[in-house]
């Protein structure tokens, strides 16, 4: 609309001035000119103050959830200072988005300044041979041009700058997806029977840049095992379950179930069929039956037996609306070892032949620990068990114990025969205060 009504004043003035004309092809060549520098440097502005706002507000998020931690730990001033630091490296950019509007201001004032100067030099002119009437007619649709003109530009400038927006979700929407939910090759109805594992040469990275995590995992776990994996810090422990999960492809090599290429099968037929206890439970708003139910498979008798085992039944029973009791976001109204004793009743009725434990009982308290570990010992007898282990004593009864160091495996054999060998195992369990005799006790 404004860039017809600068054509239709350009126009006009060309009518009643074709001296005009001379005129208007280098103011329009310089317009051209200021247009795109100006568009193609907002457009930048624009990206460089959207990348740096995104700190701010996720410091911020992350500042009022912690702000517990920060207080007890005396460091307000240090994230004040890094708030400051994000905020003034968001107002670098908006700082010269302004100048640059400052900059554009200018131009097209003066190219509209101009504009009226050559209409009223050329009106008076040509006064004898133009109507006083259309002089000032002309004169006064010039002193208009000034104010369209710009907001042409800016028009067209915000235009292109909104655009970045669209830019941010286009680069999200490419991103690579999963693997496909269900494949052509579905696994049969009871599978994995038996709960075998055999890793083959499995190599894994976070990302194609990245160098591998898992170098060379090459293992044969036999159904009803129970495993213990130990490991430093970034030895490739938490991977190895992710990648049981599909949650990161391979790289190299794959992972047999019961003799089945994991990597053949859709997401959901191998996600469903495996159980995991995480490290931080996992809880969603909502009932607690749906919580631990979320598909409604089970029945009340069902749920009251799993609760029992995980015992929560005391404390969901002294609830007024029992299993109708409602769990805020993340159940925060729950304590964290009511949390993990809930993932581990939801585990216990999915009864998977395959459970992986990561670091479960890492939050908890020993009392919990202990429970947790003798209800898992008891109902998964049947099942194999994968145990990352946060407390070494939790492993100790295990059949066999994998040693992980730099995503290898540097040993991987019984407990009692790994603490003869005295390797990793021996010095991570002395250093946990454990000895060759408290092992044998077990």
């Amino acid at each position: 609309m404004y860039l017809l009504g600068v054509l239709g004043t350009l126009f006009f003035l060309c009518l009643t001035t074709p001296f005009f004309i001379i005129v208007i092809v280098p103011l329009a060549v310089i317009y051209f000119f200021v247009q795109r520098f100006y568009i193609a440097t907002s457009r930048q502005l624009r990206r460089l103050e959207s990348v740096s706002r995104s700190p701010i507000y996720s410091h911020f998020g992350e500042t009022v959830s912690g702000l517990s931690v920060i207080r007890a730990y005396n460091h307000q001033e240090r994230f004040l200072k890094h708030n400051e630091a994000t905020i003034d490296e968001n107002l670098k950019s908006i700082y010269l988005r302004i100048m640059s509007n400052r900059w554009l201001a200018i131009r097209l004032q003066f190219l509209g300044n101009l504009v009226v100067f050559f209409a009223a030099l050329f009106a008076v002119i040509s006064r004898n041979s133009i109507d006083s009437g259309l002089v000032g007619l002309s004169i006064s649709y010039a002193l208009n041009v000034t104010l369209t003109l710009n907001l042409v530009v800016r028009l067209t400038s915000e235009l292109e700058t909104n655009i970045v927006a669209v830019e941010r979700v286009s680069e999200y929407s490419e991103l690579e997806n999963e693997a496909p939910w269900v494949t052509q090759c579905r696994p049969a109805e009871k599978w994995p029977e038996a709960g075998r594992l055999q890793f083959v040469d499995y190599k894994v990275r976070y990302r194609p840049e990245l160098d591998l995590v898992l170098k060379g995992i090459t293992c044969d776990i036999a159904g009803t095992e129970k495993i213990g994996i130990v490991g430093r810090t970034g030895a490739g422990k938490s991977s190895l379950t992710n990648c049981l999960f599909r949650i990161i492809e391979a790289a190299e090599g794959r992972i047999l179930i019961d003799d089945v290429d994991i990597s053949m099968i859709g997401l959901h037929d191998l996600r469903n069929r495996l159980t995991i206890i995480p490290q931080e439970p996992v809880l969603f708003s909502g009932t607690l039956r749906m919580n631990m139910d979320p598909f409604d498979k089970f029945s009340d008798e069902e749920i009251w037996r799993v609760l029992e085992l995980s015992h929560l039944n005391e404390y969901v029973a002294g609830l007024q609306e029992g299993l109708q009791h409602e769990v805020s976001e993340g159940g925060e109204n729950l304590s964290v070892g009511q949390r993990q004793l809930l993932c581990l009743a939801r585990a216990l009725l999915r009864k998977s032949q395959i459970l992986i434990l990561d670091e479960a009982t890492a939050a908890v308290d020993l009392e919990t620990d202990k429970l947790i570990q003798n209800t898992i010992r008891k109902e998964f007898s049947h099942c194999t068990v994968l145990t990352i282990a946060h407390r070494l004593h939790s492993i100790m009864d295990s059949s066999r114990v994998m040693v992980l160091d730099a995503g290898k495996i540097v040993e991987f054999d019984s407990p009692s025969n790994l603490m003869e060998k005295r390797g990793h195992f021996y010095y991570m369990a002395k250093d946990a205060g454990i000895t060759h005799g408290s092992i044998t006790a077990v």
